[in-house]
């Protein structure tokens, strides 16, 4: 048995819908049954989503969008000094400089301001809207932030500029007052998409603004879609198809620089290459730095200039990576230390000098390890205050507890998931006690438990190279139209094998029913040791093509992996039973002996709490129901081993079989050998064993120690006489069947118990366990069933 990391949720999928799907569309029932769990669950919205040819929205249909069109037209004209108002992340510095590109093209005065995630924070701000109309600025116009922005909107008036909002988050019941607001959610919108990035509405105002489609905008337009994770449907999808095709054969300066130094092949770039390369690096200045450096990097037409950024770029998010996995180690050991899972269902943790820029990346990695709602904090000790990120798990809605919590969080924000806030740091152990205090009321155990919704359980035979290029039809993947997550239940292993330098990574090979598929996990090299190549195996991953000296076939990237029958691990004839200690994982391990003198001797050496089982009472009153159970030398029956399983089902066992020496290889006398023995000594008279016992037994091809054990089965069954050596046959005996002999029973029993045990096969000695567990489970289950 070998447990999944996280459950396993399998999305159902109708499938007579399937059914209709496959047919009408000539598509694979793998890819059809993907379609239907993204919603696509008739004909016609199925086929515009794979073969459909999408078109943009006219840009006029946004409310706000002839305004703001006409009176940049009017700052171009007459040569005003425009400033465009961004945000710090990937979102805010593609909006950024997707209107400087535009507004450059056409011939404006533009300049634009990024503010300082540490000394301003998000968002517009009054100094800066004052410092701007001080430098003569008469339109500002924000991107990707500023709908929340009701006092600074009233500063610009009041400053005699102009401001024109675009953006994208959730507008409130109060809008700014400005002179234009472009946003696809506002009330009254009549916008046919409402899930554009803050760079999507940029590329709206652009596309009104050049009078056509900006195509030249699709590889900056593409980097915020990914990056802010919006939903890539409609719009959003269209943005990034197009983005990526253009990303491949780019001239932007900037981005073939930063693509160089990350080491990515332009031909093989996908929405992967910009949400785990290309985001994180331009995050990482905003987060350490100013983003202005970002937006330079993609603005510049200078060869030189583009890998001097790009290395600064790069540097700094090397530094960032460095501080993240600084500040989550010193959180591991506060958790730890201080604030342990067992006794914390809401982790709430801080420390002095944790960059406040990186915070929300240290909760995110605190959540992936323990899976519990996780705030991290940096701490200012000489103001008093304590700046923090928040991310939750399913079942714990973050918002709606903190909002519980207002009185102690004069400034907090964001959504069920994830959350920032301000607090005073005498505050910070209140809002520990209440969000553990809450938890307590809303999350289960079974919530601690983390979840892979899969789209659903495929056999082998699903999976062809048909299927898989079917399957890219719904490319490129992201939020509402996820990369593909498979099941594949119960299959066998034809081949298993850790490879990479540090053999940390796994491969195998799959069957079933006549069907191969090759799997990789990365990083699950360990797993190797915990399953046993008999078990028949369950994975989850995500499905692709390896394709390799012109050879294309299916494989699986592995994320987990899972046994749901007992599993045996043949250790008989490893020499060092020590290596066993790190085999066997800690987790319920229970080390049985059956021999107190190789208790006695081993035991000390294991160093660890083992279990003597001497007879038959102590096996049947040991528990060994799921465990992993290390059976260290041999039992002195079959029936005592049998009672110890019996009625149980261990996860694991692992037979090492401890015996110093076997009489299994000598000759086990037949009862032809005992009528010749007999004979012989009816011919020859009484014999002196001491002195020709071991001539006989060589001349026979036997042992002395199977001479004598022939003799004393005569004595027993009083067949013969012995004396100081001198065996001698007695007369009018009555005929006896050898098995009356208990020397003779014990003989055949332990040559049994070897031949079952010791040297069986793998698959021998595991269809021996297999029969005990079964056998004992079926009783067990017709008991209950009874009942």
């Amino acid at each position: 048995m070998l447990k999944s990391k996280t459950r396993w949720i399998v999305r159902e999928s109708n499938q007579e819908i399937v059914k209709t799907l496959v047919n009408e569309l000539n598509i694979t029932p793998l890819v059809a049954s993907l379609l239907v769990n993204r919603g696509l669950n008739t004909v016609d919205s199925a086929r515009y989503f794979l073969f459909g040819k999408e078109q943009f929205h006219d840009p006029f249909l946004l409310n706000g969008m002839d305004v703001a069109v006409e009176r940049i037209r009017e700052a171009i004209e007459k040569n005003e000094p425009i400033l465009i108002f961004g945000d710090y992340d990937a979102d805010g510095v593609s909006s950024t400089s997707t209107l400087m590109i535009t507004l450059r093209d056409l011939g404006a005065n533009v300049g634009f301001y990024i503010p300082n995630r540490f000394t301003e924070g998000y968002g517009p701000n009054e100094d800066a809207f004052r410092h701007a109309a001080e430098n003569g600025i008469k339109l500002i116009i924000t991107v990707d932030t500023g709908i929340a922005a009701l006092h600074e909107a009233a500063i610009a008036k009041e400053l005699g500029m102009d401001l024109i909002i675009t953006d994208h988050h959730e507008p409130g019941p109060v809008l700014p007052e400005a002179l234009a607001i472009i946003h696809p959610k506002l009330p009254e919108s009549k916008y046919p998409f409402r899930d554009l990035a803050g760079v999507g509405v940029a590329f709206k105002l652009a596309h009104a603004l050049y009078g056509e489609l900006p195509e030249h905008l699709f590889e900056i337009a593409v980097i915020g879609t990914i990056a802010d994770l919006v939903s890539l449907k409609g719009e959003n999808r269209l943005i990034v198809k197009k983005g990526l095709e253009k990303l491949k054969i780019t001239t932007n300066k900037g981005l073939r620089a930063i693509f160089k130094l990350a080491d990515v092949d332009l031909m093989s770039i996908s929405e992967e290459t910009i949400g785990f390369s290309l985001a994180p690096r331009i995050n990482a200045v905003g987060r350490l730095e100013d983003a202005d450096l970002a937006v330079q990097l993609i603005l510049t037409e200078d060869h030189e200039e583009a890998q001097i950024l790009a290395e600064e770029m790069e540097s700094l998010n090397k530094e960032r990576q460095a501080i993240v996995n600084s500040i989550t180690a010193e959180a591991i050991e506060e958790v730890e230390t201080n604030y342990p899972i067992e006794t914390n269902k809401v982790l709430v943790i801080g420390k002095e000098g944790w960059n406040a820029g990186v915070i929300g990346i240290v909760a995110s990695r605190l959540v992936e390890k323990y899976f519990r709602p996780t705030i991290v904090l940096s701490f200012d000790q000489a103001k008093g205050l304590a700046k923090g990120s928040a991310r939750s798990i399913a079942g714990f809605d973050l918002f709606k507890n903190l909002s519980t919590c207002r009185d102690i969080l004069p400034h907090f924000g964001g959504h069920p998931m994830a959350a920032g806030m301000t607090l005073k740091l005498e505050d910070v152990s209140e809002l520990r006690t209440r969000l553990n205090d809450l938890a307590g009321e809303e999350i289960s155990d079974e919530d601690f438990i983390p979840v892979t919704m899969l789209d659903g359980e495929f056999r082998l035979e699903d999976i062809n190279l048909t299927a898989l290029d079917e399957m890219n039809l719904l490319a490129p993947f992201g939020m509402d139209n996820p990369k593909p997550k498979v099941l594949i239940n119960n299959v066998d292993i034809a081949n298993m094998k850790k490879i990479g330098s540090d053999q940390n990574h796994l491969k195998v090979l799959l069957k079933e029913n006549g069907a191969n598929l090759d799997g990789v996990g990365f990083g699950l090299g360990t797993l190797c040791d915990h399953i046993s190549p008999a078990s028949k195996i369950s994975l989850i991953g995500e499905l692709s093509i390896n394709e390799w000296n012109n050879i294309r076939k299916p494989q699986i990237f592995i994320h987990d992996l899972a046994v749901e029958a007992w599993q045996l691990f043949d250790f008989r004839g490893v020499k060092q039973y020590s290596k066993m200690k790190d085999m066997v994982p800690e987790e319920n391990r229970k080390w049985i002996f059956f021999n107190k003198n190789h208790f006695e001797k081993i035991n000390p050496q294991l160093n660890e709490e083992t279990i003597l089982i001497e007879d038959m009472e102590q096996a049947k009153a040991f528990n060994c129901e799921q465990t992993n159970l290390v059976l260290v030398d041999l039992p002195p029956s079959e029936e005592i081993l049998v009672q110890l399983v019996k009625g149980q089902v261990p996860a694991r066992i692992y037979a090492y079989f401890y015996k110093e020496s076997s009489d299994f290889f000598s000759t086990v006398p037949t009862r032809e050998h005992f009528k010749w023995f007999y004979a012989f000594l009816l011919k020859k008279g009484p014999i002196d064993l001491n002195r020709y016992g071991g001539e006989i037994a060589k001349h026979r091809g036997w042992t002395v120690e199977t001479l004598n054990f022939m003799s004393k089965v005569f004595s027993e069954l009083e067949f013969v006489t012995i004396n100081n050596g001198f065996i001698t046959l007695k007369t009018g005996v009555q005929k006896r069947d050898l098995t009356d002999s208990s020397t003779y029973q014990a003989k055949q029993k332990q040559y049994d118990l070897e031949r079952d045990l010791l040297f069986s096969s793998y698959q021998e000695l595991k269809s021996w366990f297999d029969q005990v567990i079964q056998e004992s489970v079926n009783i067990e289950e017709a008991i209950t069933e009874w009942i």
